[in-house]
């Protein structure tokens, strides 16, 4: 077999399919979209929730019960993989973070989570670590400080 010989297997390719085309197809003239009306425009149709001017149901509900969305502390969080750009034997605190943009806001504190490798041998400054992350560190020599 050549590389000029490759096809793709029978059935696995079709044609995309194209609105508004020709006689046959069940989707020429309006294609699909019936005659005129809001629907049929261009950039047409209505939000979702929206009950065609009546109060909709969402806003007539009465909101109950406790949420902690704003009393929630929010970490800024970095993998172990993010922290290996940094030179053997550094202290990774958040504001070397910021400064690096490994991060963008410092957010409620810092987490650091354990995804990937970490290969240096570092002194990291958080909040809160996983216990993945911890044991990576220590793994590789370095040193976990909860602050």
């Amino acid at each position: 077999m050549k590389l000029n010989e490759l096809r793709p297997a029978e059935g696995s390719v079709q044609e995309r399919f194209r609105k508004g085309r020709g006689p046959g197809s069940g989707n020429g003239k309006t294609a699909g979209k019936g005659h005129k009306g809001q629907n049929a425009r261009s950039g047409g149709g209505v939000r979702p929730g929206f009950e065609g001017g009546q109060f909709p149901i969402y806003r007539q509900l009465p909101k109950r019960g406790f949420n902690n969305k704003r009393f929630a502390t929010v970490y800024a969080t970095v993998n172990v993989s993010d922290l290996n750009r940094f030179e053997d034997g550094a202290i990774v605190d958040i504001q070397t973070l910021l400064d690096a943009r490994v991060i963008r806001k410092a957010q409620d504190g810092l987490k650091v989570l354990g995804n990937g490798e970490i290969t240096k041998k570092l002194t990291v400054k958080a909040a809160k670590f996983s216990a993945a992350a911890k044991e990576k560190i220590e793994a590789a020599g370095g040193s976990c400080e909860e602050v």
